[in-house]
């Protein structure tokens, strides 16, 4: 199941700024010492830096990850949890996508909402989530992310 592929470290970030007033969740930006390139830095051309958008959607990762792995932890969870950790992950995502311009982690953030939407839509929104398309959505957000110096598990 592509939810489970989400595994991650769980990481402590220093406090910092605050993403735009938007309904997106809020990050810590990321000490001086491990400040990406200046290209990196710049990320979006008209939103919100890709550094930011990549701690944005690390937080809303992780978030999705403590829903399932509370779901899992109280018996089989029924197709409403799934369709409804998967909506709630798809609204995240295509917040922070739409506050960051046209860079590459920006499309990769709207394409892996438009496919979360597509899998919460099925009957089986977990077995919907299993499918090549949403797992190279996570792919692209992980390598986009990488490039701008955060490391995400999507």
């Amino acid at each position: 199941m592509a939810l489970t592929a989400c595994g991650g470290e769980e990481t402590t970030t220093t406090a910092g700024s605050t993403p735009s007033a938007s309904t997106a969740p809020t990050s810590a930006a990321a000490s001086a010492s491990s400040a990406p390139s200046p290209s990196a830095a710049a990320g979006a051309t008209d939103g919100t830096s890709d550094k930011k958008l990549c701690e944005s959607a690390k937080k809303a990762g992780d978030d999705m990850k403590a829903q399932l792995v509370a779901a899992l932890q109280s018996g089989e969870p029924s197709p409403a949890v799934f369709k409804k950790i998967l909506t709630d992950l798809e609204g995240k995502m295509t917040t922070l996508a739409s506050t960051g311009g046209d860079s590459k982690v920006a499309t990769a953030l709207k394409q892996f909402g438009v496919e979360a939407s597509k899998a919460a839509a099925e009957a089986d929104p977990a077995n919907a989530a299993d499918n090549p398309a949403f797992e190279k959505a996570g792919a692209d957000i992980t390598a986009a992310c990488k490039a701008a110096g955060v490391s995400v598990n999507f």
